[in-house]
């Protein structure tokens, strides 16, 4: 077992240079206690042999120094990295399966053929929760490029290993750290995060289907009360009519939203008045909604 000597010896370094260090590292962390605060950065770990064998959870390295470290071909499955400075190591062809990677600086780290199936990634990054906390503006827009720098590194890493859910999560959020770095109030971060909030950047097609319904039961109420016509009668809420009869005229004008949001006009129901002006909005709506549909759909298809 190790002791505290030991353990300070890890936490400064002085194991970095030894020649046998992959040896020493595997028989330290096979004693089954957590492996904290060792500094390993700039060492060469290639191909280090991880797995904790016979049992349901992987070795602890949390909170340590990975810094340019070469973790390439490594096994480390189920392995918890959580709380490391992984910055700029090389994980590449590394087995990261089930690898707990929550509150690590992933700035820079090489994740190319590396298995990511199953990982555990954070909410949010160190960066994102950096910024939030920052009240210096140059400092909040770097801290979010470098957010939006790993997002975009994990999202190209997860797309080329075929894991397209996972690519989706990150191209969203790469998305918003962009976002987080335009004015506050320009049209291009209130577009952006209109485009977010409607289909998440492409990337939500059930969003829409909501919104599709919520804008034809809008329009619904809205007909209701402002009146259509059909056959020269009157369709339209009124407090003198019975509830059978209300509720008729409401199931028609829901009639009326559908078609009208989806702009096959039949024409036996006609807007009166006002209702003219809703009709052509919700018309337009209805078309642009739709082409949005059929993009983001395809989109998701075809991955």
């Amino acid at each position: 077992m190790s002791n505290s000597n030991d353990d300070k010896r890890w936490e400064q370094g002085l194991y970095k240079e030894n020649s046998n260090l992959k040896l020493l590292l595997e028989a330290r962390a096979k004693t089954q206690e957590p492996i904290n605060t060792f500094d390993l950065s700039n060492t060469n770990l290639e191909n280090i042999n991880l797995v904790n064998q016979g049992h349901h959870e992987g070795f602890k390295l949390m909170n340590c120094d990975f810094y340019k470290a070469n973790l390439s071909k490594s096994h480390c499955f189920k392995v918890d990295f959580s709380g490391s400075s992984l910055m700029k190591a090389n994980f590449s062809g590394a087995n990261l399966h089930f690898a707990d990677l929550r509150n690590c600086n992933l700035l820079g780290v090489n994740f190319e053929h590396a298995r990511l199936e199953n990982v555990i990634w954070d909410e949010e990054l160190i960066q994102e929760r950096l910024a939030k906390k920052s009240n210096n503006l140059e400092e909040q827009i770097d801290l979010y490029q470098q957010a939006e720098e790993i997002y975009r590194n994990l999202r190209l890493t997860t797309e080329s290993d075929g894991l397209f859910e996972t690519a989706g999560i990150f191209f969203q959020k790469e998305m918003k750290m962009r976002r987080k770095q335009m004015p506050q109030f320009s049209t291009k971060r209130l577009i952006s995060k209109i485009v977010e909030f409607s289909c998440g950047y492409g990337e939500r097609p059930l969003r829409i289907v909501l919104i599709s319904a919520l804008v034809i039961l809008l329009f619904s109420f809205i007909f209701f009360m402002t009146g259509l016509s059909y056959n020269d009668e009157m369709i339209m809420f009124s407090a003198s009519a019975s509830s059978l009869q209300n509720l008729q005229d409401f199931l028609n004008s829901l009639y009326f939203s559908v078609v009208t949001f989806t702009t096959l006009g039949y024409g036996d129901i006609l807007p009166l008045g006002i209702s003219k002006f809703f009709a052509g909005i919700e018309a337009l709506l209805g078309g642009f909604i739709l082409a949005l549909f059929v993009v983001v759909f395809v989109k998701k298809m075809t991955r």
